[in-house]
């Protein structure tokens, strides 16, 4: 089973995020590195929100609470859904 974890972001993430930047992909990368993050990536055309791709729901709770763009409020809401993968690993 997978948790996706989505993401809303405030309307300008993009001149926000600098500073917290560095610290929220150390934290994804680490988690992958743990193999409890699979995939993860912003919204295009805009860039409004992301997607996570958990390994449990418990993981994906963690990342939500040490995250440094929900901490310094660039995320303004976000949901974790139990995904149930037919096609693929």
């Amino acid at each position: 089973m997978h948790y996706l974890l989505f993401y809303d972001y405030v309307a300008d993430v993009l001149t926000r995020r600098d500073p917290f930047r560095p610290a929220h992909l150390d934290l994804a990368r680490g988690f992958s590195a743990d193999r409890k993050l699979k995939l993860a990536g912003a919204y295009t055309d805009p860039i409004d929100g992301a997607v996570f791709v958990f390994t449990s729901r418990e993981a994906a709770e963690e990342f939500v609470s040490r995250d440094p763009y929900v901490a310094n409020g660039l995320v303004t809401g976000h949901r974790i859904r139990e995904w149930n993968v037919v096609i693929g690993s």
